[in-house]
């Protein structure tokens, strides 16, 4: 008997071992949840820095009952939106679609139009404080010229 186990163990193993290095790393494990989420819960949406989007929060689920993931502030994605986590019912399941980027038919890319260089004044003559024409003591004697 316990060689048996010890063949059966020793084979699951490998064959969990094999199909786990085989599966993509982006794979997701699915099972049915029959508890369902409670409401989702009112978060004030805080003021991000600039490149970044909120991911507002969402109840998920540890083994044995559901939790409150609160919201956070994730970077960016300039052409897409971020679609938040959310539960679906399936018969009598409950399966969480977790949050990710969806393409966003109206982005429209901005054009940035390049500051223009100042235009140079000509300085030669006429009275202002940068050319030679004004009667500027600049630092020189008091104001009546002495």
């Amino acid at each position: 008997m316990k060689y048996t186990n010890f063949v059966r163990i020793l084979s699951l193993s490998i064959l969990l071992g094999t199909g786990a290095a085989a599966m993509p790393a982006f794979a997701q494990i699915s099972f049915n949840i029959i508890v369902a989420p409670p409401a989702p819960r009112y978060e004030p949406v805080p003021v991000v820095a600039p490149g970044y989007v909120w991911a507002p929060g969402y109840w998920g689920w540890n083994g044995d009952h559901h939790i409150w993931v609160h919201g956070r502030p994730i970077v960016e994605r300039a052409g897409y939106r971020w679609a938040p986590d959310r539960w679906e019912q399936r018969g009598s399941g409950y399966y969480r679609h977790p949050g990710n980027w969806e393409r966003d038919a109206n982005y429209k890319v901005a054009k940035v139009k390049k500051a223009k260089k100042p235009k140079h004044r000509d300085n030669r003559g006429g009275d202002n404080e940068h050319g030679h024409g004004g009667e500027h003591n600049h630092g020189k004697g008091d104001k009546h010229g002495h």
